[in-house]
């Protein structure tokens, strides 16, 4: 082999590793989108699940899944780690899901700002959906709301909801507004 087809190869080999790394990223970049479907999906389709509970999530590269956000039932903790573990190409699960404090008062909180939020006519129609989208996580009499709205609207009517329900000592709105930033 003479030094040019030598250095013609090594060119070739170079560039084929170039190619397969950029193919390789887009492929992890699809496997990434799949394995969040993936999850969002086995999350809110637990048989528990409710707009009383608040699950998030993050993703490493490696393939470990962090479970956050917050439920009131211990249960559900325990089942959303159990069908987060078996998705392929999860590594690792670590559950940092926060249970909720048992508390009839609470309960009555929750029950009162869901009937306060969804059966405002400007919200009713959210209700029906398989998930509604406002999530209503109360601890201590400390209500938040979480999710995602269509609009300001939407999200200033829940916020004013939760507010006028009794016993609630503070409402912080987390909802996001779809396509915004707030």
């Amino acid at each position: 082999m003479t030094r040019k087809t030598f250095g013609a190869a090594i060119l070739a080999l170079v560039f084929g590793i170039g190619l397969s790394t950029a193919t390789f990223a887009q492929g992890s970049e699809r496997a990434m989108d799949r394995l969040q479907n993936q999850i969002r999906k086995e999350l809110v389709t637990l048989p528990f699940y409710s707009v009383f509970d608040n699950f998030e999530y993050k993703l490493s590269n490696d393939g470990v899944v962090t479970l956050l956000g917050q439920v009131h039932r211990p249960t559900l903790k325990s089942s959303a780690e159990n069908v987060v573990k078996k998705i392929e190409g999860v590594t690792k699960v670590v559950n940092d899901i926060e249970v909720l404090p048992v508390s009839s008062m609470d309960d009555r909180i929750r029950l009162a700002t869901y009937h306060a939020i969804y059966g405002h006519t400007a919200l009713q129609t959210l209700a029906i959906r398989a998930v509604p989208p406002i999530h209503i996580i109360v601890k201590n009499g400390n209500v938040t709301l979480e999710g995602v709205v269509a609009t300001k609207l939407e999200k200033q009517v829940a916020g004013s909801q939760a507010n006028s329900v009794s016993g609630v000592f503070s409402v912080k709105n987390n909802l996001r507004v779809e396509g915004s930033d707030s």
